[in-house]
């Protein structure tokens, strides 16, 4: 029987190893991961975790005996530092972890995530600068957040914003930095950055736009303030740094597997060398029309792990499904459906100052991704019109009383 080594305990990890079982496959499955914590939930860290509403031991996605039911072989706390190719066609070949531990496979599967993106600015090595991407880090900034009064969180994005709402809840004076003209501009459209400034403005956060870290200044090693760009110095005691993901590459690199901004693979989760498979984080999807793709969401991680088990196994890739993802920011829950390149035209769904609204987004006429603030009703009609792929005629998609189900029925 063939063993299957997974390097990366993540969601892509797990998923992986748990969809060859349910698959069909037989062999041996390694799961091996550098963290010492079992396959755990991201999301929730920059959220419910964040604000004291989810506890460690909420976080775990499985317990032991589903591992031991499923005879995965789950190995944490061991980085792999080196992996060599024995049999590049049949993608065998021989893993080393940090620890001299060595682990022969007949298949592999790269599941590596990422690492924050950081700042290499003067004083950026003082105490009290965060980053935030796994347990520990999340730990660390909720227990030093009790204490904290002038947050700043330097980043716009989805992280950035969820930290400094969960700052902001607790009555902290936080302000956010960003070098872009406006928050979440790798994501949305202008008129859903405009909408959560003022809406994080709202509820008491400063948004300084255009402008970014030059320095950070500190006393006896301790964070003190920070110097943008444009010459003003914020106070601050604490920093949250949330300004993208790496993927994490080196092993994919030292197999010579092709690298642009993440591990490539195509529509079936394999890589340059195709015995080799990858999932999540890590990787970016070659698209003919709009170069390479990554998508860093729960549920894209989670599909694509389940197509690279069935490549390995030479059975029917499952379809991907439409891509979705969510951002909770205080009260605000963003449902986004479908992917926006390319985008030619948006819609306006209702009133953004009611903060229930949806924002549609067309490319030559056919509708490609929906933005859904507070209204989960758009969100899973546009989700499902999408996956059938059906269309919301433009014209029709801002009347509000119009329900977006009656274009999913026409679908039918």
């Amino acid at each position: 029987m063939e063993s299957t080594l997974v390097v990366g305990a993540s969601q892509a990890g797990l998923q992986l190893a748990t969809s060859l079982r349910d698959l069909g496959g037989t062999g041996p499955i390694t799961l091996i991961g550098g963290e010492r914590r079992p396959p755990y939930q991201r999301p929730p860290l920059s959220k419910a975790y964040l604000q004291g509403e989810l506890g460690e031991d909420h976080l775990a996605l499985r317990g032991p005996e589903f591992y031991r039911d499923y005879d995965i072989d789950l190995v944490c706390g061991e980085w792999v530092e080196g992996v060599r190719l024995t049999d590049p066609v049949k993608g065998a070949g021989v893993a080393t972890t940090r620890n001299g531990r060595t682990l022969e496979f007949d298949r592999l599967a790269l599941t590596v995530g990422g690492a924050p993106r950081r700042i290499w600015a003067p004083g950026s090595e003082l105490s009290g600068i965060h980053y935030l991407r796994d347990v520990d880090d999340a730990a660390q900034l909720r227990t030093e957040l009790e204490d904290a009064q002038e947050v700043v969180v330097v980043g716009g994005g989805f992280v950035g914003l969820e930290a400094a709402a969960a700052a902001t809840a607790a009555g902290k004076a936080v302000t956010v930095v960003e070098a872009a003209d406006r928050l979440l501009a790798r994501a949305v459209a202008p008129t859903m950055s405009h909408f959560y400034s003022a809406a994080h403005r709202r509820r008491g956060t400063r948004i300084l736009l255009g402008t970014a870290v030059a320095s950070f200044t500190g006393d006896r090693g301790r964070l003190t303030g920070v110097e943008l760009t444009d010459g003003r110095v914020l106070p601050a005691d604490m920093v949250v740094v949330g300004i993208g993901l790496v993927p994490r590459t080196e092993l994919a690199e030292s197999l010579g597997l092709t690298c642009h901004g993440g591990i490539v693979v195509d529509e079936r989760a394999r890589t340059s060398v195709p015995s080799v498979v990858a999932a999540g984080d890590c990787t970016v999807t070659a698209h003919p029309e709009f170069g390479s793709l990554g998508l860093e969401s729960v549920p894209n991680a989670v599909a694509q792990a389940k197509v690279a088990a069935a490549t390995l196994l030479g059975v029917v890739t499952p379809a991907a499904g439409v891509p979705w993802f969510w951002s909770d920011q205080a009260d605000l829950k963003l449902r986004i459906a479908g992917l926006n390149s390319g985008y030619d035209e948006t819609v306006l769904r209702g009133d953004p100052a009611s903060e229930a609204f949806s924002l549609l987004y067309y490319r030559r006429g056919e509708l490609v991704s929906i933005d859904a603030v507070n209204s989960p009703r758009d969100f899973m009609a546009v989700r499902r019109i999408l996956e059938r792929g059906g269309n919301v005629p433009a014209p029709h998609a801002s009347d509000p009383s119009l329900p977006l189900k009656v274009f999913l029925q026409a679908t039918a």
